[in-house]
């Protein structure tokens, strides 16, 4: 049997660099194929104006107007909250926790304003209901403690206000009430 040399090591190099090279166009040329056989991605359809409904919205502006003046009616008064303002969708707008507030205000400001705005009413009438609907306190996300107040324009709601920490919801529901008025002004 012949003997066969042993290619250099140049020769290897570039054997295996073209062999790599190779395979990477073939790999490259599957996927462009592929992509290329792909169905279009289906247009945008466009809904009719009858289909559509509108809905109007608290501005950031107002939002923290709101916030400020409630959190600046609890200050006046000694009292350490958080007051928060959801839109109509229940989003947090905005929320701004006083200082020394207690931790567990800022998210209990957060529930009042959800609360108030999901039924347009303030949490204080709500939280009376659950005599008659004892399972309303089950609805997620929802806290039926008087310190919501609804914000409305021409009679639907737009945004809720929230306030939590005073030594009682009555205290709270003056605050989110206060900062509801400045809104009317």
């Amino acid at each position: 049997m012949p003997s066969r040399k042993k290619p250099s090591r140049r020769t290897r190099v570039l054997t295996g660099g073209a062999a790599l090279a190779v395979v990477g166009a073939g790999v490259v040329g599957t996927v462009a194929a592929n992509a290329a056989d792909a169905t279009p991605a289906a247009a945008p359809v466009a809904a009719r104006g009858g289909e559509l409904t509108q809905s109007t919205h608290l501005s950031v502006d107002a939002a923290v107007k709101a916030a400020r003046a409630a959190l600046e009616a609890a200050e006046k008064d000694g009292r350490q909250v958080s007051v928060a303002v959801v839109d109509r969708n229940g989003n947090t707008v905005v929320t701004l926790r006083g200082d020394g507030a207690g931790p567990q205000s800022y998210e209990s400001a957060e529930r009042k304003a959800y609360t108030a705005v999901s039924w347009n009413a303030p949490t204080s009438e709500l939280a009376k209901r659950l005599a008659q609907a004892p399972n309303l306190k089950d609805i997620p996300g929802t806290l039926f403690l008087a310190g919501g107040a609804p914000v409305t324009a021409k009679g639907a709601p737009v945004a809720g206000i929230g306030v939590a920490g005073a030594p009682s919801g009555d205290l709270d529901e003056r605050y989110a009430q206060a900062g509801a008025a400045v809104l009317g002004r």
